[in-house]
This record gives structure tokens, C-alpha cells and sequence, in this order.
């Protein structure tokens, strides 16, 4: 039965990749910029970026580390306060 699982997960899975590789992917800032122009074609923003990352790919990184960091430390403090329960405890 574990097999029958397995193989369906794997069958799903290159059906869904095959799906994806003629999608564009795009950012959520992208598409609300793209659905603001829709709406409205003479919209100013009212900020600029004070930096933009030379190439799509630092951007990524960036946007990687800062998830990794972040989960570093929600991690961290989650085995923190776990460990302080389970001193109490024993």
C-alpha cells in the first residue's frame, strides 16, 4: 500500500512539474502592479526603492536568506521555550 502511495505522489508530482514549465512565474508585486495598471494606466506610485538588486537572481537570494534567518530564529525560540517546559517537567 506505502508503494501505491509512493509511486501515485511521483506520478502527480512530474504531472503537476510538467503543468508549471510553460507558466510564468511572477511576484505578488508584479501582479498587483499589473492589475493596478489595469485599473488605472495614469497611477503614480508614490515610493521608489531606495536599491534595486542588479540581476533576478540576488534578488532571490536575498529573499532566501531572509526566509532562512527568519526561520532560524522562530526555530530557535520554538526549542528554547520548549526546552524551558521540559526542564520544569522533569
Amino acid at each position: 500500500m506505502k508503494a501505491v502511495f509512493i509511486i501515485a505522489a511521483i506520478v502527480l508530482l512530474v504531472f503537476l512539474s510538467q503543468l508549471t514549465l510553460s507558466a510564468e512565474w511572477t511576484g505578488a508585486d508584479e501582479q498587483a502592479e499589473l492589475a493596478i495598471s489595469d485599473i488605472n494606466p495614469h497611477y503614480e506610485p508614490w515610493f521608489s526603492p531606495i536599491w534595486e538588486p542588479p540581476s533576478g537572481e540576488i534578488e532571490t537570494f536575498l529573499f532566501s536568506l531572509q526566509a532562512a534567518i527568519g526561520a532560524l530564529l522562530i526555530g530557535y525560540f520554538l526549542g528554547y521555550y520548549r526546552g524551558i517546559r521540559h526542564a520544569r517537567n522533569a
